[in-house]
């Protein structure tokens, strides 16, 4: 069934375009609320057993945070479920810290590494994993019904919870393991995107022993990824050199991913990092089933694997879709090439710090630089143009018989030495052309001619 308002991530878009205006927020809390409820009455507990529905909201640094914060509490609320109020907090906190408080959801209100004027609302399972379709179709259903307000003895009330950051930054400790020593002797840069992890991330590496420098620590609330963070890391590649530091981290707005530098200032991302986690558990014993990738995942990252004798698959893009994969293949080890990657021999989501941790951890176990670490994957050349598009129009576009035609002509002028791969972004109005092959110059001039067909096509539309 097509849902009208959940995208690959939960809800995302502008602040102040509908769905991301108050009023709707107010309704979601409240439609949430409703079904949660409901759920809980299905499985057999009634209120007077004592067990009410709670939910547990944390926010990334935006300004806008605020106010959706508080149209989201008073909907739940009206529900009749409790809320416990986290403040800003990285998303993955948010699906630990659901299932250590046995919440029956966890919220965020976050639009990830995109700017401060975009906002979003994403949502997990009391498991601490995205929320099934079902529950979101039942959520959207909910939205079509009339908004009303249980008795005034059996509204939900709301707490703050002050011991979240710590509880994460011992279990985000908890996820790396060290034969001794832990980071000691390491000096790390770590770029807070001036997101939600900045006043998580720096203690986690320095109790764990780092020598730790910190930038994107200073959220003013407009700020967040902004020239900062996994999405622009050149800051960070400077910090590194500055510091002579062994390695950098740079996470984005809402701490679910991670692109690392190493020593000289280079960037190191998702798939190189995907290969050194999933490397070091090969060589522990504990890698199970095939690396995951996504249809976006850097052909050298494949064979990399193959030569280490590890099977490689790919899921459609989305860290849902890795998801979902690795728990079809029982395997525990996948991601993207934004660096959002899931070790769930550790956690439940993808996890910025913890991905970074596994990554420091098999630089001291190997006793190895990073950059000695991804040597093995000989990344093959990759264009990735990003073209505005209608919001709902990419669809259309990709089956639009001139941009047909263009992918066939690319198709044929790569041979077997490249793909290309058309997609719709889940989170933004874009179309997404990507062209990978042996020769950069040939791959960029393709990605290039195909991007400015879907303009063309776009512009005639």
């Amino acid at each position: 069934m097509a849902q009208r308002y959940f995208g690959t991530d939960g809800i995302r878009g502008e602040v102040g375009e509908w769905p991301l205006t108050p009023d709707f927020a107010l309704k979601l809390g409240w439609a949430t609320g409703r079904v949660l409820v409901r759920r809980l009455g299905e499985r057999g507990v009634p209120e007077s057993a004592g067990e009410r529905a709670q939910v547990l909201i944390g926010k990334d640094t935006r300004l806008s945070g605020y106010m959706f914060e508080s149209a989201l509490e008073a909907g739940f609320a009206s529900a009749g479920v409790d809320v416990l109020l986290v403040g800003p907090m990285p998303t993955p906190a948010i699906a630990y810290l659901a299932r250590t408080f046995r919440a029956a959801a966890g919220v965020v209100i976050s639009a990830s590494h995109n700017p401060y004027a975009d906002n979003g609302v994403k949502f997990f399972s009391h498991f601490g994993q995205k929320l099934p379709d079902a529950v979101e179709q039942d959520i959207e259903a909910e939205l079509d019904e009339p908004l009303t307000c249980v008795a005034s003895d059996r509204l939900g009330r709301a707490r703050r919870v002050e011991s979240a950051p710590g509880r994460y930054i011992e279990f985000c400790k908890s996820t790396a393991r060290f034969e001794n020593g832990g980071l000691s002797g390491l000096k790390i840069v770590i770029d807070c995107a001036n997101g939600a992890t900045y006043h998580v991330a720096p203690d986690v590496f320095r109790e764990l022993g780092a020598q730790v420098e910190v930038i994107g620590d200073k959220p003013d609330g407009l700020n967040i990824n902004r020239d900062c963070g996994s999405t622009h890391p050149k800051g960070l590649s400077e910090a590194v050199r500055r510091f002579g530091a062994d390695a950098g981290i740079a996470l984005d707005g809402d701490g679910d991913r991670c692109i690392m530098v190493d020593h000289e200032g280079s960037i190191v991302d998702g798939d190189q990092l995907l290969y050194v986690i999933a490397d070091a558990r090969r060589r522990a014993g504990e890698l199970q089933g095939p690396v995951v990738g996504t249809l976006m995942s850097n052909l050298g990252l494949a064979l990399a694997l193959k030569r280490d004798g590890v099977a490689f698959e790919r899921a459609k893009v989305g860290d849902r879709h890795v998801f979902e994969r690795l728990q079809a293949l029982g395997a525990n080890i996948g991601g993207e090439s934004s660096g959002h990657i899931l070790c769930l021999d550790r956690t439940t989501t993808g996890d910025g710090i913890v991905s970074a941790l596994q990554v420091l951890a098999a630089m001291v176990a190997a006793g190895e630089s990073l950059q000695a670490l991804v040597q093995p994957v000989d990344k093959c050349p990759q264009t990735l143009v990003n073209v505005r598009v209608e919001r709902g129009s990419a669809g259309v576009l990709m089956d639009d018989e001139r941009v047909t035609s263009a992918v066939r002509d690319v198709e044929s002028s790569l041979g077997e030495e490249g793909r290309v791969l058309l997609r719709p972004s889940g989170t933004e109005p874009l179309l997404r052309v990507m062209v990978e092959g042996t020769d950069a110059v040939v791959v960029e001039d393709c990605a290039n001619r195909l991007a400015e067909t879907v303009r063309e096509a776009a512009g005639a539309a």
